[in-house]
């Protein structure tokens, strides 16, 4: 089967059982957002998909392969994950920063940065409009600048699975509309698979091919956002109220409230 497979996977980690017999299969050339509440399981779903905890139970393939009978440095070449740790350190600069996701298409990890690593690395930080930054310190960039930098690496290490840890953290509203448009030209034109954790319900339902719910560790639910998204399974999972309209063009726009009775204001002392 190709594309990425999560076949039954579960995962405990200490003495919580964080992720229980879940199961989805994305195509290539598909968008998918992942969705749930804070500790749901998105990030531990994302790292056992990028081989960085092993399940307990089931199995994770790409192209048909399981990834852990697969050489770690064959999985990074067909899988590409930004996380949520920049995992380089303050004083270096942007361009080696983005370098570093050509490590794996090298002979060896000392090996220096070829002319094409270079190309890989200008041009992936042409897509996330940070060329001007090539030269800063990570340490001194803001939080979405450095949010774009890491995608710009995600991009150079030219997985044709991509997958994104919250990659709209810290980004204005402009630059995550584009970063969701580049993500579906990832998938649409270039046939990738495109997984993103995403808290941003309304973000995910406009733009996403499909959803994938998680709530204490299960898959809920799995599919096209507007069947995922049903306002009474938003209520039980996100403990909001959503109400979904259909724009003309096929969009899917949700209006969120919560459910929560808000405290009354204090009257001045």
């Amino acid at each position: 089967m190709s594309g990425l497979e999560v076949d039954g996977v579960s995962l405990r980690l200490g003495d919580r059982q964080v992720l229980t017999d879940v199961s989805l299969h994305v195509p290539p050339g598909r968008f998918v957002g992942l969705l749930g509440p804070n500790g749901s399981g998105k990030t531990s779903l994302l790292r056992c998909a990028y081989r960085r905890l092993r399940p307990d139970a089931g199995t994770v393939r790409v192209d048909g392969q399981d990834l852990w009978t697969t050489r770690p440095q064959a999985v990074a070449r067909q899988v590409a994950a930004m996380t949520q740790d920049p995992g380089t350190a303050p004083e270096t600069t942007v361009l080696e920063t983005v370098l570093l996701g050509r490590l794996p298409h090298r002979r060896g990890l000392r090996a220096a940065h070829d002319e094409a690593d270079l190309d890989a690395a200008v041009r992936a930080l042409e897509r996330v409009g940070a060329l001007d930054l090539a030269d800063r310190q990570v340490g001194r960039l803001s939080g979405g600048q450095r949010q774009r930098v890491l995608l710009a690496r995600t991009l150079a290490q030219d997985g044709r699975v991509v997958l994104l840890d919250e990659p709209t953290n810290h980004l204005d509203v402009a630059h995550q509309l584009d970063l969701v448009a580049l993500a579906r030209r990832l998938a649409h034109d270039e046939g990738r698979v495109v997984v993103a954790a995403l808290h941003d319900l309304g973000l995910a339902a406009a733009h996403c091919d499909a959803l994938a719910l998680l709530h204490d560790g299960h898959l809920v639910a799995y599919g096209d956002p507007a069947d995922v998204l049903d306002p009474v399974r938003v209520r039980e999972v996100f403990g909001v109220d959503a109400t979904r309209v259909t724009t003309p063009d096929g969009h899917l726009l949700l209006d969120l409230r919560s459910t929560r009775t808000p405290h009354p204001a204090k009257d001045p002392a």
